[in-house]
């Protein structure tokens, strides 16, 4: 008898009819089988005789006996009676070095026609954040070569950080102007849910061949189904998730999470998961955390993290923007009427908060971004009586002050696409302005913190000593004020 078990075990292991289903419906996103027997999350293939083609799939429910199936690409030519066939795995995406300077789609394949990239090596799309013991500390600043952002919204390596802004602000541009300046090592662009014109335009005119050449680009555009740009959210995550593993420090750039919350509505709806809050379905609101939360530090490298959301009607409390404020560590507010006033990039510095100021900036910088900050929310509330010429120059200092700086900080925070913008300088004309000098040992991209004390790099430049007495001397001055 146990014989005749293990051989009835081994011959239900190979049985292809357990692992096989036939299509009993197809309705909208959804294709239901009688079988195979499978888990959610599972691939599957579809074979089309029609079109003499194969469709993939994934399994998003199960219900009693039928399995719900999402295609990854267009429904055409499948009808009832189709085969399914499970593959037994989850998605996941061959990983290498050569993944730099390419383009892949939603499944991690090559989608720039320069050949396939052969790898023994795979990572699972869909991943489980870092342990939270297991993170490191962010100490170490990174460079996004935008000066309104360097200077007044510091990012630290491993930072989560969302740009919130309308259609049409400069969402795109801003990711690519990172691209190019970052002084991160490896750049991993997702491009979910746009239009399929902007995608050369941004690989050619934003991000060009210095961006390209460090970067990793992973697009589903608007007319691909919503499980397509779904996944290649997670894609391009997993992407990031290895060249961290490798210590590196990765830019993880994401436009967009509201297209990516809405292709998981569009997914939850068609399964029959009731709407919540302005049609967002409970499963959005799980996903945006496990999503979102894989990037940042691990015990070897880092993914900086710099997802856009797109704000509808400019409404900041509108539940995507909402939910993902309270999960980031910061974000960059863009104005539609900076952009209409053709100041670029459309950073409203006073609605933006980065979270780790403190973590990766000195004192003295601290103090200088302090000042600039006042200087501008004083103008801008006291704009209208300057421009109606109601304000009396001597009336209040704090005023005077303001209007007086105003051109100089405009002009630090206006920036053309092409301009470069070295951390070092733009801290430096950021005490300039603010009227402090800035200590040699806060000119680095990368200077540390530990035990709430501000450390000097070791290779501090000559005259570090100097500059540090100057500043203290300056600090003390200000603070006498």
């Amino acid at each position: 008898m146990d014989l005749m078990g293990k051989y009835l075990d081994a011959v239900e292991a190979v049985d292809p009819i357990k692992y096989t289903g036939k299509v009993t419906k197809v309705q909208g996103l959804l294709v239901e089988s009688r079988g195979p027997q499978a888990v959610v999350g599972e691939v599957c293939q579809i074979l089309i005789p029609r079109l003499g083609k194969t469709a993939w799939a994934e399994v998003a429910g199960l219900r009693g006996e039928t399995v719900q199936l999402m295609s990854y690409s267009a429904l055409d030519g499948i009808e009832l009676g189709c085969t399914v066939i499970a593959t037994g795995e989850m998605l996941r995406v061959p990983v290498s070095p050569r993944l730099l300077g390419r383009t892949l789609d939603s499944m991690g394949r090559p989608a720039d026609g320069k050949g396939d990239i052969a790898s023994p090596e795979s990572y699972p799309a869909v991943a489980v954040p870092p342990d939270a013991m297991t993170r490191k500390r962010i100490k170490t600043r990174v460079s996004c070569g935008i000066r309104s952002i360097d200077g007044l919204l510091p990012l630290g390596n491993g930072q989560r950080i969302g740009i919130f802004a309308g259609s049409g602000v400069g969402k795109s541009t801003l990711l690519g102007m990172v691209a190019r300046n970052t002084n991160a090592d490896v750049n991993v662009i997702a491009l979910i849910g746009e239009r399929g014109r902007e995608v050369r335009e941004f690989l050619e005119n934003d991000l060009g061949e210095e961006g390209m050449a460090r970067s990793v680009i992973v697009v589903s555009t608007s007319d691909t189904p919503p499980l397509a740009r779904l996944r290649g959210a997670y894609v391009a995550t997993a992407v990031a998730e290895y060249f961290r593993d490798q210590g590196l420090n990765v830019m993880l750039l994401f436009d967009s999470v509201t297209r990516f919350a809405r292709a998981q509505r569009e997914i939850g709806l068609a399964i029959g998961e009731p709407p919540a809050t302005r049609g967002y379905t409970p499963s959005v609101f799980d996903s945006l955390p496990k999503l979102l939360e894989r990037s940042g530090t691990s015990d070897k490298g880092s993914i900086t993290g710099i997802y856009t959301i797109l704000v509808d009607g400019d409404d900041m409390d509108e539940p995507i923007a909402d939910t993902v404020r309270g999960i980031l560590d910061g974000h960059v507010v863009l104005s539609r009427k900076l952009a209409e006033h053709y100041h670029y990039p459309a950073v409203d510095v006073l609605k933006s908060i980065s979270r780790l100021t403190q973590a990766v900036t000195g004192p003295v910088t601290q103090k200088a971004m302090g000042a600039l900050r006042r200087l501008m929310a004083t103008y801008e509330e006291s704009e209208d009586m300057i421009n109606i010429g109601a304000y009396v120059k001597g009336s209040n200092p704090a005023i005077d002050a303001a209007i007086s700086k105003h051109d100089a900080i405009e002009q630090f925070l206006v920036q053309g696409i092409e301009d470069k913008a070295p951390i070092a300088d733009t801290i430096r004309r950021l005490g300039e302005i603010a009227g402090l000098a800035i200590p040699a040992s806060e000119l680095t991209a990368f200077a540390e913190q530990a035990h709430g004390t501000w450390l000097r790099p070791a290779s501090a430049p000559d005259g570090a000593a100097e500059a540090d007495a100057a500043a203290e001397s300056s600090v003390a001055a200000e603070a006498a004020r």
